[in-house]
């Protein structure tokens, strides 16, 4: 394993003090898998009180320390390194009730979530995987550590985790920490909503529809609004499947986006409150994204999603239901109004809301997202400041105050709306028109 320069010092400075000092976790289960690790997580038989006196000539920051972490800085990196050590339960969902410090490393693998997680590496001491990890990745298992159940009662996160990893790494989990996950997933109701927040921003990426079916027990724990999609028959020719398997197909056929992906989750979430049927036996959902919408924005408000973050996935399932046709003046309009992420990440949407029928063609689907495409290869006009005027310009003629963005506005839309040329002298004769009230 290449290790930055800043974890190597810090593991050798241990080991020169005579300390046992490894890389564990996830950056070991990385290498493993080939992937370059983004962070490495280090542990040692030193306690804090040792820790703080061998890097007495770093800085230091002790937020971690009552529960064995010093994170010692080296060359402006923070690295974390964490003493030997086996713990209590997550009453408040976040830290362990408590925390006694052990010498053996073993003993301190022994508490982690996952064999894939409960190996570590050191460069003089090479890989200690007393509990199979290695293999289990070899053979895309995914296996508690000891008892499942005793795991997920310490922390029941790390149910939401063991989903993320098996969607992540391609990992099938065995029939035993199925089993605990499944059942035990009403405990994460007492989770911080944030780290329910970071697992799912971490899984959907990865989620495919066979995930989110398998998963369906835990993803309607952590999202109970959810649970009314579940096998709710939508009576309609359109849809070949239930609301929540719908749903499952739609998550998948979205970009690993993870705001696009929630937004794609829930934009049916109200489905089965907006159901009527009329007198042919064909199910209806009037006005069900709008209320999906509403729905979201109280999960989202839930989750601690960041303002810019809920408004972009609500406004989304708002509007996911109003068709992008290949008309230039309404897809020019749109994309004055949304920006092109905005009017992309709609059409994403909608393309995967078409997929997740089973019955739907994505010949009008294609259609406008060529149409989109050409206005964009054209650079045109959308918003004011692509005008080939502006306020000077108009005041030259004239205006003045609030009659200087008034014209402006009408003369975007005019232009919009393909009836005047953005073109200024065109712009500029339109304007003294307006101004004579002509």
């Amino acid at each position: 394993m290449k290790l930055p320069e800043s974890i190597l010092l810090c593991l050798q400075r241990l080991e020169q003090a005579g300390f046992e000092a490894w890389c564990v976790g996830g950056c070991v289960r990385d290498h493993l898998l080939g992937i370059t690790p983004h962070d490495h997580d280090l542990c040692t038989n030193a306690t804090p009180a040792q820790l703080k006196t061998l890097f007495a000539d770093h800085d230091l920051v002790l937020s971690g320390e009552k529960h064995g972490t010093v994170t010692v800085i080296v060359d402006h990196s923070p690295v974390e390194i964490t003493t030997f050590r086996t713990e209590g339960g997550y009453r408040d969902g976040r830290h362990p009730d408590w925390v006694r410090f052990v010498t053996s490393l073993k003993d301190d693998l022994s508490r982690r979530d996952f064999t894939v997680n409960a190996m570590a590496w050191s460069p003089s001491r090479g890989l200690s995987d007393p509990f199979g990890g290695q293999q289990d990745l070899k053979q895309h298992i995914l296996r508690a550590v000891g008892d499942p159940s005793a795991r997920f009662l310490e922390d029941a996160l790390r149910i939401l985790r063991g989903v993320r990893f098996a969607a992540r790494f391609g990992l099938t989990p065995d029939p035993a920490t199925e089993e605990a996950m499944l059942r035990l997933a009403p405990a994460m109701d007492a989770l911080a909503r944030e780290r329910v927040k970071a697992e799912l921003w971490g899984f959907l990426p990865y989620a495919t529809a066979e995930d989110l079916l398998r998963w369906e027990r835990v993803i309607t724990a952590v999202i109970p609004e959810l649970k009314a999609t579940v096998g709710f028959s939508q009576h309609n020719r359109h849809h070949l499947y239930d609301v929540y398997t719908h749903t499952a197909h739609v998550v998948e056929n979205c970009p690993p986006d993870p705001a696009l992906r929630m937004a794609a989750l829930l934009h049916d979430v109200a489905k089965p409150a907006c159901f009527t049927v009329d007198e042919k036996g064909q199910g209806h959902f009037y006005g069900h994204e709008e209320q999906s919408a509403l729905v979201a924005g109280e999960i989202l408000n839930r989750l601690r999603c960041s303002n810019e973050e809920k408004s972009r996935i609500t406004h989304l399932i708002r509007r996911h239901m109003s068709l992008l046709t290949p008309e230039r003046k309404l897809l020019r309009r749109r994309l004055s109004q949304y920006g092109e992420q905005g009017l992309r990440d709609q059409l994403a949407l909608q393309r995967a809301d078409r997929i997740g029928t089973g019955t739907g063609s994505l010949e009008a689907q294609e259609a406008a997202e060529a149409c989109l495409a050409a206005l964009l290869e054209e650079e045109s006009c959308l918003r004011l400041k692509d005008l080939a005027v502006n306020g000077r310009d108009l005041m030259a003629l004239g205006y003045a105050g609030r009659e200087i963005g008034l014209c402006l506005s009408a003369l975007l839309e005019l232009v919009l709306e393909e009836r005047l040329p953005n073109r200024r002298e065109a712009l500029l004769e339109e304007a003294v028109r307006q101004r004579k009230g002509e």
